[in-house]
């Protein structure tokens, strides 16, 4: 299997209900296929400044023109035998462009991600590299959920996912121990993101307006710092004014 290593395609997210998200479903298998590994756990830890700069930029309220951000992403439990992903996610005027490096988790013991990124030979370890030497980046935050995702039958550049459970931690950022952290969203709402090379499909359209589900900017890592981290912030920064 070829595995994808540079993306660039249009991204659209919606809330649900898990009624809602039951519904689409069935619906769906009569044009899409699930995704072959069923459910999954998506593991990311993502990289910030000491402040929180890459965050505090790309919340949607500010609504910049650009935004990037660089994750490490696993799926399930890793062993030395997987493969861990260092993505780079660039938006620009609505588009998403992805700049993937795949690296053996067996790799991440022994070597730091500096190393081996430093290390590449390929285009995008050299795009990744030139990130990393002009930020002062650090993992900051665990974010984990459950995927179950499904790809267009005739239509493969189309995809949808379905995304629940979500969590995250501000320490103990490994991937092990994936049942902790604080809960971001109720357990009845589930995150629905539309991914396409162009625009979506009528059909699909049609079924999202006849359940009245629209899409909304959110933003799992956005929605971890305005709910939590700032909020925290702000509770220090209160009590040291009282003090």
């Amino acid at each position: 299997m070829i595995m994808q290593s540079i993306f660039k395609r249009y991204e659209k997210k919606y809330l649900v209900s898990i009624e809602q998200a039951a519904t689409l479903q069935k619906i769906m298998s009569h044009r899409m296929e699930r995704d072959h590994f069923g459910e999954y756990l998506v593991q990311n830890l993502y990289y910030d400044t000491e402040n929180w700069d890459i965050i505090r930029t790309s919340i949607e309220y500010e609504k910049p023109l650009y935004k990037e951000k660089l994750r490490l992403r696993c799926y399930d439990t890793p062993n030395k035998n997987n493969m861990a992903f260092l993505e780079l996610k660039k938006k620009y005027q609505g588009i998403v462009y992805k700049r993937r490096m795949a690296i053996p988790f067996n790799e991440l013991l022994y070597s730091s991600l500096g190393d081996i990124v430093a290390g590449g030979t390929s285009q995008i370890s050299r795009e990744l590299n030139f990130y990393f030497m002009k930020s002062a980046v650090f993992q900051r935050i665990y974010i984990a959920y459950k995927r179950t995702a499904f790809t267009g039958m005739e239509n493969k550049g189309l995809r949808v996912t379905f995304d629940a459970d979500i969590r995250f931690r501000l320490d103990h950022l490994h991937y092990f121990n994936p049942d902790k952290g604080n809960i971001i969203l109720p357990q009845d709402k589930i995150v629905m993101e539309i991914k396409t090379l162009g625009g979506i499909p009528l059909w699909l359209v049609q079924l999202l307006s006849e359940n009245k589900i629209f899409p909304t900017a959110f933003s799992k890592y956005g929605k971890c710092y305005t709910g939590y981290i700032m909020r925290q912030e702000e509770i220090e920064k209160a009590e040291g004014l009282s003090a």
